[in-house]
């Protein structure tokens, strides 16, 4: 054997001295401890400001102990790894903290018969009632919307990614984008003063009218991108066999394409689902049964939790009522992202070993 080949076996001695692996979690403990010991000496009671505090601390006790151990180079990667973690503890911390709190208030009156009873006669400050007229108007109303918006979406986006050029294109693009910030309070005006002109009462597909104004946008946008994603060769390995465009565009790009603008919709429903501007102005809320979005007032989860806190001054019942609403509300949008999710990896593209 060379003395090469004996030379290249022997372990390195380049690589210097390093944190072991329990050292950042050790950081973060004593960070924790020292972070409550300052709040508990300063009078502050808050976990929040006892939180922020601790991540200070880590972040500044990682960059003076590496600093130390490793040297400044492999210092400054740590502390970059560090303000990853705290941010997405600062991000994750709020969200659970809300789910957790909507979960604990709002299983107190969540159950069958509230979700298949309506107010009816029962007053805000009385308990009983249910959700089953607010959940009948959101699923018409957002199926309404979705109707609208998602044919309209997905042709403009077609139109944009496949024959837009020159000037329409690019004013269709800036419409989208300014479509895209737009609030929601302004697409319900718009509709309301269509309604005035018209002189319309109150109905629950005005507030339909309005969501999907607030939804297109979020469709031609994921679409636009799922389609940028299909390869060029597809399209030219089928233009090159006679197929006309349009059979082209129908028959290649938008069955590979097809799960990314399916979870773009669902993901652009679950987004205008919790929407109460609009139909606050547009239908108003009923505590009955209507089924007929195109007469009378009619409920919708965001509005029913609005009313129903609004009311809840020294009434525990109306208080009760929302937060299980709102747990209702947070289980449908949750639902709707997963099925997104599910959506997208069965469609997603197969690769072979």
């Amino acid at each position: 054997m060379s003395q090469a080949t004996v030379t290249d076996r022997r372990p390195s001695t380049l690589r210097g001295a390093s944190l072991p692996k329990w050292g950042p979690w050790a950081i973060a403990a004593g960070s924790l401890v020292v972070a409550i010991g300052i709040g508990l000496g300063a009078g502050l009671h808050s976990r929040v400001q006892w939180g922020l505090i601790a991540a200070i601390l880590y972040v500044l006790g990682t960059y003076a102990i590496s600093t130390k151990v490793e040297g400044r180079r492999q210092a400054k990667d740590r502390i970059a790894t560090s303000l990853v973690w705290v941010s997405f503890l600062v991000a994750v911390i709020p969200l659970a903290s809300l789910i957790w709190e909507t979960v604990k208030r709002g299983v107190k009156v969540l159950d069958v018969y509230f979700l298949t009873h309506s107010m009816g006669v029962v007053a805000d400050s009385e308990p009983g009632g249910g959700i089953y007229h607010a959940i009948l108007g959101t699923l018409e109303q957002v199926g309404l919307a979705t109707v609208i918006a998602a044919p309209v979406g997905v042709l403009t986006a077609v139109y944009l990614v496949e024959y837009g050029r020159g000037g329409l294109a690019k004013a269709v693009t800036f419409f989208v984008d300014v479509m895209t910030g737009i609030p929601s309070i302004v697409a319900g005006l718009f509709i309301l003063s269509l309604m005035v002109m018209l002189d319309l009462q109150p109905f629950g597909f005005a507030g339909s009218l309005a969501l999907a104004i607030l939804m297109m946008p979020i469709v031609v946008r994921s679409t636009e991108e799922m389609l940028k994603l299909v390869p060029n060769e597809l399209r030219e390995a089928s233009l090159a066999l006679g197929v006309p465009k349009w059979r082209t565009i129908l028959k290649v790009v938008l069955p590979t394409s097809v799960g990314g603008i399916t979870t773009g919709v669902m993901l652009a429903v679950a987004r205008i689902t919790g929407e109460t501007a609009p139909v606050m102005l547009l239908v108003w809320g009923a505590d009955f049964i209507n089924s007929n979005p195109f007469e009378g007032a009619q409920a919708s989860l965001p509005l029913y939790i609005y009313q129903q806190y609004a009311n809840s001054a020294g009434a525990n019942a109306a208080y009760d009522r929302a937060w299980a609403a709102a747990l209702t509300l947070i289980a449908f949008v949750m639902l709707l992202n997963m099925a997104a999710r599910g959506i997208a990896r069965w469609k997603a593209p197969k690769t072979g070993r």
